[in-house]
């Protein structure tokens, strides 16, 4: 059997003083770790809006746009990282607290990955919504495949390529590349829809990588 502490994704920041001591004051406010998580779904829902609302805007006004969404990203990643602290370090969790720290962040990655998408695709890229989808379906395998090992009694498998810190950091870097190389381009959205395709690709890569080994694992385990 799995400990809901095997579900905890190796982050080294997670030692770091900013985050020990956000992490005390969110638990000395009495705040708990499923509010922390619900605050990650308010900045994917920033995020999305910025995405979407870039894709009509021009100038400096889109590059703000695309600037605050890139924040968004960061923000969300800040709050699945303190969540867990409270948690664990503090000991605030609660029964409920295994699924806010997973269906926030599926939802999350739907809101920033389709939200880009919708967001590149009124900036005139028609295909690009359909790559935002297939980037957040990917997304949400990449999870289900490591909770089913988890569920089969397996650690929680964590590998990437295309991991959730992966995928926000291209995702981040990408919407920061749309902000101050596309106007040169003269070609808005193209960035972040190529950009939303390759962070597809590598999740369905990591889906591909965490479904062989957790296939080796149950094979060696019934072979003991």
């Amino acid at each position: 059997m799995t400990s809901p502490t095997d579900n905890r994704r190796p982050i080294r920041s997670r030692d770091t003083g900013w985050a020990r001591g956000a992490a005390a004051i969110i638990a000395r406010a009495g705040i708990s770790p499923d509010m922390v998580s619900a605050g990650a779904v308010v900045f994917a829902a920033i995020g999305c809006t910025a995405f979407v609302a870039a894709g009509a805007a021009h100038g400096l006004v889109r590059t703000g746009l695309l600037v605050a969404a890139a924040l968004a990203i960061q923000a969300r990643l800040i709050c699945n990282l303190l969540d867990g602290m409270v948690a664990v370090e503090h000991g605030r969790g609660g029964p409920a607290g295994p699924i806010w720290n997973e269906l926030p962040d599926r939802i999350a990655d739907a809101l920033f990955l389709a939200g880009a998408g919708y967001g590149a695709a009124i900036a005139g890229i028609a295909w690009a919504s359909d790559a935002g989808w297939a980037a957040s379906a990917l997304a949400v395998l990449t999870a289900y495949v490591r909770e089913l090992g988890r569920g089969l009694g397996q650690p929680a498998d964590f590998r990437g390529p295309g991991a959730k810190p992966q995928r926000m950091a291209l995702l981040t870097v990408f919407a920061l590349a749309s902000a101050v190389v596309e106007p040169a381009l003269c070609r808005p959205g193209a960035i972040l829809a190529v950009g939303l395709t390759f962070i597809g690709i590598l999740a369905a890569i990591t889906v591909a990588r965490r479904t062989f080994k957790l296939a080796a694992c149950l094979a060696a385990q019934s072979e003991r």
